[in-house]
């Protein structure tokens, strides 16, 4: 079952990817934050593999990373409590973000066939090498029906775009402009929506949905122009942040996005 595929026929625009961060704010959080994000409408979630050397996130990401750690997550916890998450959350694509680090800690054959075995379709590490991945796990990922999902920046060259697009399964991540997540954006809104709209021209295969700055209704529609939809993280993370009911508080969250 390609769930991803799934979602993007059933709904081709305003697709809503939320990313959360596995174990935070508490270890146990992380199911029950799953399915409130499902509930309230979201159309994939995008779960945070805390490490302690992220390349990519800013600091409310990272913030809530170390706290994670500090509850006690890792993997081998993260795998547990997915173990019956399709019971409760049967279609909605589960996606796994963080570093190779950590996995290749796990074992990479390993990390797929547990990753699998819970129902996770796709991964995200942002510092995987496209090199690396054709040579190394390519097979591996396949053999455990998990796609990639690869990131594309304003810097990207086109000859790399298309070739991340041959190698996708699943959807393109745009980078909506340089940094890191959840800072404000630092492009002109004028340049930025130049690049949206080169890599639209491209007529590339895959779906796009964008991230990085994405923090509410208006910047969620305003990316949704470009895209099937936008990815956001860091604002949700900051509505959990001291909230006594962090499943209610996602669910909330959600709910002003898109509604």
């Amino acid at each position: 079952m390609n769930r991803i595929k799934n979602a993007f026929d059933k709904k081709q625009k305003n697709l809503l990817n939320i990313y959360f961060t596995a174990g935070y704010p508490a270890l146990e959080s992380t199911v029950p934050i799953l399915q409130a994000l499902t509930a309230a409408g979201a159309d994939l979630i995008e779960i945070g593999m805390p490490f302690s050397d992220p390349l990519a996130d800013g600091p409310v990401i990272q913030q809530s990373s170390t706290a994670a750690l500090a509850n006690g997550m890792n993997l081998r916890v993260l795998f547990r409590q997915l173990q019956n998450i399709r019971a409760t959350v049967p279609d909605t694509p589960i996606l796994l973000m963080g570093y190779l680090n950590p996995v290749m800690q796990f074992g990479v054959e390993n990390f797929c066939r547990e990753a699998a075995a819970v129902g996770v379709d796709g991964i995200i590490l942002p510092d995987l090498p496209l090199d690396d991945y054709v040579a190394e796990y390519q097979e591996i990922f396949r053999r455990h029906n998990l796609r990639p999902v690869f990131l594309i920046t304003p810097q990207t060259a086109p000859e790399r775009i298309r070739r991340i697009d041959e190698l996708t399964e699943s959807f393109l991540y745009l980078v909506s402009g340089p940094g890191t997540t959840g800072g404000a954006n630092t492009q002109a809104e004028g340049v930025q929506d130049a690049y949206f709209q080169r890599i639209e021209n491209m007529q590339l295969r895959n779906p796009r949905l964008i991230g990085f700055g994405i923090g509410d209704k208006a910047s969620f529609q305003h990316a949704c122009q470009y895209a099937e939809g936008a990815i956001i993280g860091s604002a949700l993370i900051r509505a959990l942040d001291g909230a006594q009911d962090a499943p209610a508080a996602a669910a909330r969250f959600v709910s002003s996005v898109l509604h």
